[in-house]
């Protein structure tokens, strides 16, 4: 169990909060068959997602790529084409959370910078095994360089993020495009990512074993259904912390002191520092993995929404 005095006191109350309405429902098992315990952990997922910054326009797009609709939805805080453009890849451990479970986290990026956001549902475990989700992520990042007009979005400026498995594509998409001919990115927001394949780590020894939210087990299922085969834990682009990181644009990485990602997470801002590449970071004390859901309740939530808006400006 955790040790809760080690919690910011918003992050104790907000987590008591969701565990007590979970309580009301089954529980959410990292197993198969998933489809059940998808329905109620996107129930769940749902209590964060509403409220928020408005919006001048929130529009529900598709784009037809790599043999399926991608449904997207876009979030313009102001009626402004030349805003830079954050393409964002949900988290939920590739198998689970959608546009609609990230609604307010996506509001809360397109005021804080301001930029217009496109939220990416893109396709998931096991459904659809690696590489899939990241051959989508990286289509509708070509289709939003070239076509964005379309949109009213500006295709030259183009940011991507994520959280935890959206964090990971977001870092995973970075590398394919570099090696693929791009376009060029301005940026990459890696907010608590899943970088690795290893549960070693100090932060999984320190909290894997559970009540921090995200563990170890949970991870491991993560990666079983995420990949087809053993070999995929190791590709670069399953896991980015093994990838040569030279020649990426600038990254700001933000990480939960009690997340069992955490160790992972600073073992990559040194690795993408040592290949050259411009990265800010900082660990919020006190939260667990997740953390930025809570932005209508922990203010910490709401400093690491600030930090980024204040970087995506920087570099947008």
């Amino acid at each position: 169990m955790s040790d809760r005095a080690r919690w910011d006191p918003e992050m104790a109350a907000f987590t008591a909060a969701a565990e007590a309405e979970a309580a009301k429902y089954p529980p959410v098992r990292a197993e198969l068959p998933l489809e059940p315990h998808r329905r109620v952990n996107d129930l769940l997922g749902m209590r964060t997602a509403h409220g928020g910054p408005e919006m001048a326009e929130r529009t529900d797009r598709w784009i037809s790529a790599r043999g399926r609709r991608i449904f997207c939805r876009v979030f313009k805080p102001m009626l402004d084409s030349e805003l830079p453009t954050l393409i964002y890849f949900h988290g939920g451990g590739w198998v689970w959370a959608n546009v609609d479970t990230h609604d307010r986290m996506t509001r809360e990026y397109a005021a804080s910078g301001p930029v217009n956001v496109v939220s990416v549902d893109y396709a998931l475990s096991p459904e659809a095994k690696f590489p899939q989700a990241l051959e989508e992520c990286a289509a509708v990042v070509r289709w939003i360089a070239e076509n964005g007009a379309q949109w009213g979005l500006d295709g030259s400026r183009l940011l991507l993020g994520g959280d935890s498995a959206g964090g990971n594509l977001a870092l995973a998409t970075g590398l394919l495009l570099r090696d693929t001919g791009g376009p060029a990115l301005r940026g990459i927001l890696a907010n608590y990512p899943v970088s690795d394949s290893r549960f070693d780590t100090d932060s999984y020894k320190e909290f894997g074993a559970g009540g921090y939210g995200l563990n170890t087990q949970r991870m491991s299922f993560y990666w079983d259904v995420y990949v087809a085969h053993d070999a995929d834990r190791l590709n670069p682009l399953a896991a980015p912390l093994r990838a040569d990181l030279r020649g990426l644009p600038p990254v700001c990485v933000l990480l939960a002191e009690l997340d069992v990602l955490r160790s992972e997470g600073e073992v990559l801002v040194e690795k993408l520092r040592t290949a050259g590449n411009p990265v800010e970071t900082r660990t919020f004390t006190g939260v667990v993995h997740g953390f930025l859901r809570a932005t209508g309740d922990v203010q910490k939530a709401r400093d690491a929404v600030a930090a980024a808006g204040a970087w995506m400006r920087r570099v947008g």
